[in-house]
């Protein structure tokens, strides 16, 4: 039987976006199979990681993990466990622990009553991930986001349910961080983050993941004043060394973060991208496009 390709677009509730899933199989009730799998997966991280949800594993880990252990999801334990080891590469510039500081923003619900003590606890400090997947917080005030990661996972997840239905190829796209594998490459353009209808790059991606991150866009707004919610984990304030970065890496999960510690150091994340294997584009404060010497997309020759 010829291959098909059955394309769908579907709003889908992981930390606010929308994700979109083409997948190419041998039938269409096997593509609708995957298809269902994938955005069932995509579910699945929502209801585990968000901070808006109450009954999530990083709500009640927000709630109590300060007073004894909390026992998560495998799912859950293995985003922090990434996550951790993230922050340990790059001397603290991707923190998970910055939630209090995108409340104060009002990047985040609720109001931040964290003390000046405990933000200078480092996340590999604040954090103790034991065995059993249970999970312990150090100090009352520690309170964690995962929005700059479990959308890659997220993403992640769905191109592993779409390979277990027996996808011959697809691609996964979650407002922007996406990953694709399959016998052709995928083109992808990337966007100017300082004027999001001009193009920056055009790269391929085939059995890669790329995710990117940028200062919030406002045409009423210069682009000194317009925000991100990357945190700079030193000042607890947004992130300044690019107005938005893309990375390229074999996981959506490492490539999600490591966007936040191009945005966070800028030209002093070229470390940590190598130690991942993960190359980058990125646009800095002064509006120079920067490249890893790996990095494989054409540039668009955007002033």
């Amino acid at each position: 039987m010829p291959a098909i390709s059955a394309s769908l677009r579907r709003a889908q509730a992981l930390l606010g976006t929308f994700v979109e899933i083409d997948v190419t199989a041998a039938s269409r009730s096997c593509a609708e199979r995957a298809v269902e799998a994938a955005f069932s997966a995509v579910a699945d991280v929502h209801r585990l990681m968000s901070f808006h949800d109450a009954d999530s594993d990083l709500s009640r880990l927000n709630r109590t993990a300060s007073s004894g252990a909390v026992p998560v999801h495998p799912w859950t334990y293995a985003v922090l466990e990434m996550a951790l080891q993230i922050n340990r590469h790059t001397d603290g510039a991707f923190d998970i622990t910055v939630a209090p500081a995108l409340q104060r923003l009002g990047q985040l619900p609720g109001v931040s009553d964290a003390t000046s003590s405990a933000a200078d606890i480092p996340a590999v400090d604040a954090i103790e991930l034991l065995a059993d997947q249970r999970v312990r917080f150090s100090h009352p005030s520690v309170l964690i986001d995962l929005g700059g990661i479990a959308k890659g996972f997220a993403v992640d997840r769905a191109i592993a349910a779409l390979q277990d239905c027996g996808a011959r190829s697809a691609m996964v796209n979650a407002g922007g961080d996406l990953a694709a594998f399959g016998p052709e490459a995928r083109i992808v353009h990337i966007r100017d983050p300082r004027s999001p209808d001009r193009l920056l790059c055009q790269a391929e991606v085939r059995d890669r993941a790329l995710a990117s991150s940028a200062r919030r866009f406002d045409p009423f707004r210069s682009a000194e004043t317009t925000e991100t919610a990357v945190i700079e984990p030193t000042t607890q304030m947004p992130a300044r060394a690019a107005h938005g970065a893309t990375v390229c890496a074999d996981k959506c999960m490492v490539a999600d973060a490591l966007t936040k510690v191009v945005m966070v150091a800028g030209k002093r994340a070229a470390a940590a991208l190598a130690r991942y294997q993960a190359s980058a584009i990125f646009v800095s404060s002064d509006g120079d496009i920067h490249t890893t010497s790996d990095w494989q997309g054409v540039l668009q020759h955007a002033a």
